[in-house]
């Protein structure tokens, strides 16, 4: 891989304390300075990444100098895992049974990055989820034993790291629609709530078992977890099944977290989120990631009306960057307060698409550093 094209921002605090200071609304050397990342189709049409040699996130980070910030985690959903296999190719797409046990349609290479066709779930009806469950919800399976030593060789445990170290959370019910479609979640909630419950609490409990292994060894700076469960009318399941089924979970997890000491902890959940906000936040979910704006509002707005209680990670419009350098200084230039006033750590609101130019990507970047790097 190439040298890093960039200098990192000049810094006078660590990347740790800096994440810290901010999140806590408290002030900092300069903004955190991190992307989520790019599609698959960036390292194959950038210039800027195929000339030198770029070919993931990981290396884009180090390429353009982001401060860094890690997360670790156990077995968090299936264990052991349903093995993905292909069982047909036809118009020019591959049938396969994905990891989560999905009867799926998705492009050959070179197809794009695209969302594949869900044809059919494993689960329809409490029988399927009862043998499912058996086969890889197993809590006493090897693989959900953590290897501590070898993770404390990889991360340092205590105060001397001078990066933000996250514990992951999983999802409570997000991998929940993966495994039973979109619609068949819906379907489900209504005609198996019992079953819905029970998948939710298994989960739960695999979190828990995970955490558990973690908690003790190291000193956390946050939580993250993913849900997905919101498209831009809102979330995809009723508020009375997220408050009666979800929550207490959430809160399970959150006295766990706050008995180390951990009191950021934010959920990667696109769309239109507003109507979790106030369950994310009794429930100890306090940060968005990486906050779709167009799915939602700006990010200002919600920043405004939650006061101190929220933090939001991302919210850059991905649409302003593909429309080039004026549009997004103007975007920029509306995010400026919340940088300033803290809990807030701006970046693509998603992985940054290919339509995006990398001569205008290079614009925000710099144009973020003059603005955020405190010069």
């Amino acid at each position: 891989m190439a040298h890093p094209i960039r200098k990192k921002w000049k810094s006078a605090m660590t990347d740790r304390e800096r994440f810290n200071r901010q999140m806590h609304y408290q002030s900092a050397d300069r903004c955190f300075n991190m992307e989520f990342g790019y599609w698959d189709d960036n390292f194959t049409t950038w210039d800027i990444f195929t000339d030198n040699g770029i070919k993931n996130n990981g290396e884009a980070d180090v390429f353009f100098s982001f401060d860094r910030i890690e997360s670790i985690g156990g077995p968090t959903f299936m264990s052991p895992p349903i093995q993905e296999r292909e069982l047909e190719i036809r118009d020019n797409k591959r049938v396969i049974i994905n990891g989560d046990g999905l009867l799926a349609e998705v492009p050959l290479a070179g197809g794009g990055s695209s969302i594949p066709h869900f044809l059919k779930s494993s689960i329809t009806t409490p029988e399927d989820w009862k043998k499912v469950k058996e086969e890889h919800f197993d809590l006493n399976h090897p693989s959900r034993k953590l290897d501590i030593q070898a993770l404390t060789q990889r991360f340092p445990a205590g105060e001397d790291r001078d990066f933000p170290l996250g514990i992951y959370c999983g999802s409570m019910i997000g991998k929940i629609r993966d495994m039973l479609t979109f619609e068949g979640l819906a379907y489900a909630v209504f005609d198996y709530p019992d079953m819905v419950e029970d998948m939710v609490e298994t989960v739960c409990q695999g979190v828990e078992l995970a955490l558990d292994q973690l908690l003790p060894h190291f000193t956390f700076d946050y939580a993250c977890g993913w849900e997905d469960i919101c498209f831009n009318h809102g979330p995809i399941v009723s508020l009375d099944f997220f408050r009666d089924i979800v929550v207490p979970r959430y809160k399970r997890l959150n006295k766990k977290l706050k008995a180390h000491g951990i009191d950021i902890w934010y959920t990667d959940c696109d769309g239109d989120v507003r109507p979790l906000i106030p369950y994310f936040l009794e429930s100890g979910i306090n940060c968005l990631f990486p906050y779709e704006v167009n799915s939602c509002t700006h990010p200002g707005e919600l920043l405004d009306q939650y006061g101190g209680e929220l933090r939001i990670m991302g919210g850059v419009d991905k649409m302003r960057l593909g429309e080039g350098p004026e549009a997004i200084k103007k975007y920029l230039e509306s995010l400026e307060p919340y940088v300033a006033k803290g809990g807030y750590i701006p970046f693509c609101d998603h992985r940054c698409p290919p339509n995006v130019k990398p001569a205008d990507y290079l614009y925000y970047l710099d144009l973020k550093e003059k603005m955020f790097g405190m010069g």
